[in-house]
C-alpha cells in the first residue's frame, strides 16, 4: 500500500555538499534504489534558498525501506548520508479534510 511522507534533509556546511546529494539521489543508482521502497517519478522537491536543507513529499511503497534510506542505514546511501547530511527528519502525511 502507497502511503505519503515527508523527509526534511539538512546538508553539512558547503554548497559542495547540495551537488553531491542531487547528483547521487538523480542517478540511475540513486532513482534504481529509491525505487524498492517509492514511487521516484511522484516525488515533489522543495529546496531552501541557501540550499542547506531539501524537502521531500515522498510517496513510499515499503516504509523500513524508506526509513532505512532516510536514516542513513542503506549501504548504498550511507557514503553520501555520512559526507553530506547533517540531519534528516521523516513524518508520516496524513490528509486533513476541510
Amino acid at each position: 500500500m502507497e502511503k505519503e511522507m515527508l523527509a526534511l534533509v539538512k546538508l553539512k556546511d558547503g554548497e559542495e555538499n547540495f551537488a553531491k546529494f542531487m547528483t547521487f539521489m538523480q542517478s540511475e543508482e540513486g532513482l534504481a534504489e529509491r525505487g524498492k521502497f517509492a514511487i521516484p517519478p511522484k516525488t515533489i522537491a522543495a529546496i531552501t534558498p541557501d540550499k542547506s536543507a531539501l524537502m521531500f513529499k515522498v510517496f513510499v511503497t515499503d516504509e523500513d525501506g524508506m526509513k532505512s534510506f532516510v536514516s542513513g542505514d542503506n549501504a548504498l546511501m550511507q557514503p553520501i548520508y555520512d559526507e553530506c547530511i547533517e540531519s534528516t527528519q521523516l513524518w508520516d502525511l496524513i490528509e486533513v479534510s476541510l
